[in-house]
């Protein structure tokens, strides 16, 4: 018997194709500077790199705003900090009912350890 208000999330069969090569591979355009720095500038704040633990360590890498709201902060406060995860493309969204769902994009994930990567695991 299915239950309607499952709601089936799409899997992503598309490898992640990072934005940036690896540190080490050849500098950063500006272009590529420019968005990467607004991922780890996002993360560098304790409230958020939280937050975005909290999703990511979520069972399926998705936690409702309900169960990731305990920071410290108040509930406002963790509004804005999710948005600015999901400004800088870290965390997308969903709204089921009276409740919003975050989960983590599995490729922006790959792409920023893609560039911390370096180049010793291609000589080994």
């Amino acid at each position: 018997m299915s239950n309607p208000s499952v709601v089936e999330l799409p899997v992503l069969s598309e490898p992640a194709a990072p934005c940036c090569p690896p540190l080490n591979e050849r500098p950063l355009s500006a272009e590529e500077a420019e968005r990467t720095s607004k991922m780890f500038k996002a993360l560098g704040d304790p409230v958020r790199l939280r937050l975005f633990s909290l999703v990511a360590s979520h069972a399926g890498g998705e936690a409702c705003v309900c169960d990731i709201s305990d920071v410290g902060v108040s509930q406002p406060t963790v509004s804005h900090h999710l948005k600015k995860l999901k400004d800088a493309g870290l965390l997308s969204s969903e709204r089921r009912g009276t409740w919003v769902y975050y989960r983590v994009e599995p490729a922006v994930l790959a792409a920023m350890g893609a560039l911390l990567t370096t180049a010793a695991t291609k000589a080994a």
